[in-house]
């Protein structure tokens, strides 16, 4: 079973490069996207019933911006979007789609370089999501997770950390939360089977980073520890190009 998970920068545009064709010959049983920045009612029909797959949005209220959308050839038990907290909620940054044997959450995590507030805001939004998921998790659901962390954990995870430690993304706050999530029994897949550097999904397009491979690894999947084996593999697609991000996945036992 192959779940993928990829920030589109906004959906509609990454359509007009190939991004349908690209779905289309992954054919991933389940597919996550964040930053769709689009509503269902703004996106052409061929992504809005796609054959062979449920498909469900949760778009912000503001226009353009943020927005999740999760296609799924299992339909899933249940569907819920948000934590019930409006002040996260109304960004539309949250799916959480529950099957037989796993909660999935497709999630895209707050940037928080604006400025103290929106990193406050980041913070929170974590602290909310992990009361979420170890709830669950006491409830005996697998939990797997994915989106646009917005954050690199370890210094392995981006090109140049000496430069970065004080930038939002790399601070030592958010970097210790990451830790904390891995501390209450969650694994990060790829480190689970890749142990190796310059292994990144997100570069910055005004510096022409991609080229160079100056990136940031902050596209995850993580599962709880007791899911771990289940986890045939995790990989990242880092020659598909279209957004500013690349495409992460996982491939697991049925």
């Amino acid at each position: 079973m192959k779940l993928l998970c990829w920030n589109v920068n906004g959906l509609r545009a990454i359509d007009k490069k190939g991004f349908f064709s690209w779905f289309q010959n992954e054919t991933p049983d389940i597919l996550c996207l964040q930053e769709i920045k689009a509503t269902p009612e703004q996106l052409p029909p061929h992504l809005r019933n796609v054959p062979g797959y449920h498909t469900f949005w949760n778009p912000a209220e503001k226009k353009g911006y943020s927005g999740v959308g999760t296609f799924s050839k299992i339909k899933p038990i249940s569907v819920k979007n948000g934590f019930g907290r409006e002040e996260f909620d109304s960004e539309g940054r949250i799916i959480i789609t529950t099957f037989p044997s796993f909660t999935l959450f497709n999630i895209y995590f707050p940037n928080g370089k604006k400025n103290k507030e929106r990193l406050q805001y980041k913070l929170d939004f974590y602290d909310a999501f992990l009361s979420h998921a170890d709830n669950l998790k006491r409830q005996k659901h697998n939990i797997i997770v994915c989106g646009d962390f917005n954050t690199a954990h370890k210094e392995i995870d981006l090109a140049r950390p000496k430069e970065n430690e004080h930038i939002s993304g790399f601070l030592p706050v958010e970097r210790a939360w990451i830790d904390t999530f891995v501390d209450h029994g969650y694994a990060d897949t790829f480190r689970s089977f890749n142990i190796e550097s310059n292994q990144y999904s997100w570069w910055d397009l005004k510096t022409g980073a991609r080229a160079r491979n100056v990136g940031w690894r902050i596209d995850y999947f993580f599962v709880n520890k007791e899911f771990m084996p289940k986890v045939k593999n995790a990989f990242i697609l880092q020659q598909v190009t279209g957004s500013d991000h690349c495409p992460v996945g996982i491939e697991i036992k049925p």
